[in-house]
């Protein structure tokens, strides 16, 4: 039989698969149609701008593997499941976005240097410039469905797929102000083109390094802000037998989150009375962070006079 925790792993997954792949059909069609404007429309701007949307579809293939794999429920090899797969994603995503970032401006600075010193760049046509329109319009639409699923899952890899949509679209506004500064102004400008293409790399890049810190720090087991890990200690200090909380650990995995705490509860309660109130600090954390939590906590009896001198004095 399924149980709800299954149920509920299977229905996320598939809903990170379906916005994916959604995602997913509009990056296809948008590669196809920038990569021919470019081409038809001599604009180096749009040309990259469809290969940072052939990027996209490099990382939406990872989401939908790693998801997939981070789903997967414990096993003896991994007590702590498999969400750490999620936050590799975001790190692959990140990488992804600043090798686009560094390859677009490395060929953006190449072409205005050739204008600088005398080569003529050619005017962009306008075709490029309606598959710039058409690309903001539809990555803004991408981005905006996507970030509302990985809102509603706290998926950190498909937010991390829904701004690289974002910088799809960002990068298509920039480059629809090149091209239509260049094809307005007439060819003297033309140079205008690569220039966006300049500062579009810049947006990639930095977007890239938001990406790459965020999954280094769970991957080096960064804790939580602080407010959350204030939020753990007024859960178990609610509790009425608890009269402190010390030895606070928490960490991210995944889209789950991991505690580990001693609680300090009156010594001359029974063993089973202490259980019962440590259970209860564990539903209360489980029904605010969400059934996934991993949680850890150690009851101790609560130091008298006697015990808490004897534990202040020098060895």
């Amino acid at each position: 039989m399924v149980n709800a925790n299954d149920k509920d792993t299977l229905s996320r997954e598939r809903r990170i698969f379906a916005v994916t792949l959604k995602g997913s059909v509009i990056n296809f069609l948008l590669v196809l149609f920038k990569l021919a404007a470019g081409i038809l429309g001599h604009s180096a701007a749009m040309i990259a701008d469809g290969i940072h949307s052939l990027s996209d579809l490099a990382t939406d293939a990872v989401v939908i593997v790693m998801v997939r794999l981070s789903s997967r429920p414990e096993d003896s090899d991994h007590d702590y499941g498999h969400g750490k797969y999620e936050t590799l994603a975001t790190a692959i995503i990140g990488l992804a976005l600043l090798a686009v970032g560094v390859g677009i401006c490395v060929k953006g600075v190449t072409d205005i240097y050739h204008a600088v010193t005398g080569t003529p760049l050619r005017q962009p046509a306008y075709v490029a410039l309606v598959a710039a329109v058409v690309s903001v319009v539809m990555k803004e639409w991408a981005f905006r469905f996507t970030a509302r699923v990985a809102r509603q899952l706290n998926s950190s890899s498909l937010m991390a797929n829904a701004w690289h949509h974002r910088s799809d679209a960002l990068s298509s506004i920039g480059t629809m102000a090149g091209i239509g500064g260049a094809i307005l102004l007439g060819p003297s400008w033309a140079v205008l083109d690569p220039i966006a293409a300049v500062v579009v790399s810049l947006l990639i890049m930095h977007t890239s390094f938001d990406l790459i810190g965020r999954s280094i720090d769970e991957l080096l087991e960064k804790s939580l802000p602080q407010d959350v890990e204030d939020k753990i200690i007024s859960i178990a200090t609610a509790d009425p037998e608890v009269s402190g909380v010390h030895h606070l650990r928490t960490r991210r995995i995944g889209n789950n989150i991991a505690i580990e705490m001693h609680v300090r509860m009156p010594g001359d309660i029974s063993l089973y009375e202490a259980h019962a109130h440590a259970s209860g600090i564990e539903h209360r954390l489980y029904d605010c962070f969400g059934p996934g939590t991993h949680i850890g906590i150690h009851v101790e009896p609560l130091k008298d006079a006697k015990d808490a001198a004897k534990e202040a004095k020098p060895q």
